[in-house]
């Protein structure tokens, strides 16, 4: 009897090792997040910049194209400013998230990486976890001061429950573009590649090949393919038609999607980065 009643104190050190693991975790996460924030303290410069840059382009477009009127959802008409609004907010958390990997990047150059895999790390993925917190938390006080900027510049009020759907699809995008950031900072060569590829190769041609700056139907026909397979499109839709309030579906080239097949688009693309990105670090540091 008594060994009976030892095996059963037992079992609650498990559950109890398991909850430690847990918050030792969420303190590796935190701590390197800390880190992060320190050095875009240190580097203000750079967070500058990236709240500089969509109010240029949100000006400069808008003032360029202030006399076009847009005719969308059966001939619904609005400006081409209203047009671009949910186009730049939505490049504000793929700008920002398209850089994720940088730090991690230079960690690997200068060594910094390997002292902190070599540190009593529990769970590498702290590495993940803390880059998408910084990104997402940075992201969202732009997105803020921007809908403060459109607030004046536009005179048009944002709702709460807008606010929050705006959130909401860049918190997607944010974790599906930063888990491929992270993943080409592990396993391209140095950061001159990285950012030759972010630049070049991803960031415009990615803006362009959406519905940021123009509708589906401005478009030619191979191009408008190439804009539905970009899971940007579904998130400025979902953002634009939430400015209409209204409930509308997603023109494509073969089918209309609703509000709800985008949302779950974005949710699988989100997943599946992520996966991605586990896969690697697990194969190249484990």
């Amino acid at each position: 009897m008594n060994t009976v009643k030892q095996e059963i104190n037992l079992l609650p050190n498990t559950q109890i090792n398991y909850s430690k693991n847990n918050i030792n975790i969420y303190r590796e996460t935190k701590t390197l997040t800390r880190r992060l924030y320190i050095q875009t303290y240190r580097r203000p410069a750079i967070l500058i910049i990236n709240i500089i840059q969509p109010l240029v382009w949100l000006i400069l477009f808008g003032a360029l194209f202030q006399k076009t009127s847009i005719y969308l959802f059966n001939n619904y008409n609005i400006q081409y400013r209203e047009f671009l609004n949910p186009g730049i907010i939505v490049f504000i958390g793929f700008n920002s998230s398209i850089n994720a990997g940088l730090p991690i990047m230079f960690d690997r150059e200068f060594g910094f990486l390997n002292r902190i895999l070599s540190s009593p790390l529990i769970n590498k993925k702290s590495l993940i976890y803390s880059a998408i917190v910084h990104i997402w938390s940075i992201t969202s006080i732009q997105i803020i001061l921007l809908i403060a900027f459109n607030t004046l510049y536009i005179h048009k009020i944002t709702e709460i429950k807008q606010i929050l759907i705006i959130l909401a699809v860049n918190t997607l995008i944010i974790i599906n573009i930063s888990s491929i950031s992270i993943c080409n900072a592990f396993t391209l060569p140095g950061h001159i590649e990285f950012i030759a590829l972010t630049t070049l190769f991803v960031n415009i041609p990615t803006l362009f090949s959406s519905t940021a700056l123009a509708p589906l139907s401005f478009m030619p026909y191979w191009l408008q393919i190439i804009v539905c397979l970009n899971p940007l499109t579904y998130a400025i839709e979902i953002i634009r038609q939430s400015y209409l309030k209204q409930t509308l579906s997603v023109s494509t080239v073969w089918i209309e999607i609703n509000i709800n097949i985008s949302i779950m688009i974005l949710v699988g693309f989100s997943i599946l980065s992520l996966i991605l990105v586990n896969q690697i670090i697990r194969y190249k540091y484990d």
